[in-house]
């Protein structure tokens, strides 16, 4: 299943999550307005229940419109807006509870997932599934912002690429893999 097109006719989205759209383009909100109007989806609130369809068409006008740095920075600015489990207190927990956050946040049929594949701390990388529609720069957005926000105390820098010697959806394929790691804090510093 290519980026964009809906797994399932039936998939609904939460207005929180709708609403990262409105939060991440800061300055450019008549533009997501009307993007949203365009695409079926008016007086977005906290609570309600949107057509994912609907939603990710406005991803595609955005990407159309603005380029994918911006899906990227939406990405980014989900974690601030939707609904995650509050126990998370570590990188792996955070990676594993983007999956969670994603069902707390859709209903209605299939959505497909984000699957922590691997974690390993002594070597300082973990590898990500992302299998949905949605556009590969906004799964990075995500993991990103989760990678960042809960990076290990003694991380330096985190990372997140995508792994394009695996399949992925600007390639056509079902899902992306994304290579998140991260760098130790020195002694010498």
């Amino acid at each position: 299943m290519a980026s964009f097109i809906s797994f399932s006719e039936t998939v609904e989205v939460n207005g929180e999550t709708v609403m990262a759209i409105v939060s991440a383009m800061a300055g450019f909100e008549a533009i997501a307005q009307q993007l949203f109007r365009k695409n079926g989806i008016v007086d977005v609130e906290p609570g309600k229940w949107y057509s994912q369809q609907n939603w990710l068409n406005v991803f595609r006008d955005i990407k159309d419109k603005l380029g994918d740095k911006s899906l990227l920075v939406i990405g980014k600015a989900i974690q601030e807006n939707a609904n995650f489990p509050s126990e998370i207190d570590n990188l792996e927990k955070a990676l594993n509870s983007i999956n969670v956050a994603y069902h707390m946040n859709h209903r209605g049929g299939e959505i497909g997932y984000y699957r922590l594949i691997s974690y390993d701390s002594n070597a300082q990388a973990a590898i990500m599934e992302c299998k949905n529609p949605y556009p590969s720069h906004f799964d990075r957005g995500i993991i990103t912002a989760m990678a960042r926000k809960f990076k290990p105390e003694t991380a330096l820098t985190i990372n997140v690429e995508l792994d394009t010697n695996s399949p992925t959806r600007l390639k056509g394929a079902d899902s992306c893999t994304y290579i998140i790691d991260w760098r130790e804090k020195s002694n010498d510093y």
